[in-house]
């Protein structure tokens, strides 16, 4: 099984001495300030993206409602992912950029925390939920449309310090 030491990271945390999966105990760990920034893409047809840039889809304002989904989803990430610990946000904070070449929507999510455990994982929640709301909103004109590269870009705090990704 591989476990992150042949990358020279540690051993994966989320399994027991015995290999059963449980939640990490962050109890004794230190309450710090913690941030994660995380993105990734949507590709899509011209036109689709140009219904998103007019404001003129049925369903509404994609990325306003694209917005509000990513900060929803940060909110819940311990809800969809099995071993997550609940955390109080203090900040999550999500961008988008439409892009011609190709015809896609670029979100980019910083999620922020005071606490005792990293936020990437609500980051990269942040941001699969709110490509996934675009596909929803306009899915009726768009079907083929194909998300990209969801990634961590960087992340900071906790006992691990800083941690950013070298190749963008």
């Amino acid at each position: 099984m591989w476990n992150g030491e042949q990358a020279g990271m540690g051993k994966l945390t989320h399994f027991n001495a015995a290999g059963e999966a449980h939640m990490v105990d962050v109890g004794d760990k230190a309450v710090s300030s913690r941030c994660a920034t995380a993105d990734g893409w949507i590709a899509m047809l011209p036109a689709t993206l140009q219904h998103i840039r007019h404001g003129d889809n049925r369903k509404g304002d994609v990325l306003g409602v694209a917005r509000i989904a990513g900060i929803m989803a940060a909110k819940k990430t311990a809800d969809l992912i099995p071993l997550c610990h609940p955390l109080a946000l203090t900040r999550v904070e999500l961008e988008f950029e439409t892009r011609d070449e190709p015809a896609s929507v670029y979100c980019r999510a910083t999620v922020e925390t005071r606490g005792q455990t990293g936020v990437e994982m609500e980051a990269l929640t942040a941001v699969q939920i709110a490509l996934l709301t675009v596909y929803d909103m306009c899915k009726a004109v768009d079907r083929g449309m194909i998300l990209h590269e969801v990634r961590l870009l960087e992340k900071q705090g906790g006992k691990s310090g800083h941690w950013q990704r070298t190749e963008l």
